[in-house]
């Protein structure tokens, strides 16, 4: 069993910056699959940002250029660095990892208010 407990949600004014950070209870060393979802109310969830062990990124057309993702082995944790923030990026912020399975973190909200 794998733990994954987000922080740094927040309320913040459009234009600003965030950085969400992801724990794990394991190394992360290996794991190839680790990324952020979102979901907004009344929306599915989805990919915003994933990144692989060789530190290949993939990103929602929606935050390119505004957002980035990063990992730490050696904390096992995953970043989201998100910068010029916009009242549609508010939403719950999950992270996911794929290790024999789906693992999600209990989600952290963030708030960008126009």
């Amino acid at each position: 069993q794998v733990q994954l407990v987000e922080s740094g949600g927040g309320l913040v004014q459009a234009g600003g910056s965030l950085r969400l950070s992801c724990a794990a209870s394991r190394s992360i060393f290996s794991i190839n699959d680790m990324g952020w979802y979102r979901q907004a109310p009344g929306k599915q969830r989805e990919l915003v940002a994933a990144i692989t062990s060789g530190r290949i990124t993939n990103y929602a057309d929606s935050v390119k250029g505004r957002f980035t993702i990063s990992r730490d082995n050696a904390k096992n944790t995953v970043y989201l660095q998100m910068n010029s923030l916009k009242p549609e990026d508010t939403a719950v912020y999950y992270c996911h990892m794929y290790y024999y399975g789906a693992y999600w973190g209990q989600g952290t909200q963030v708030t960008v208010s126009s």
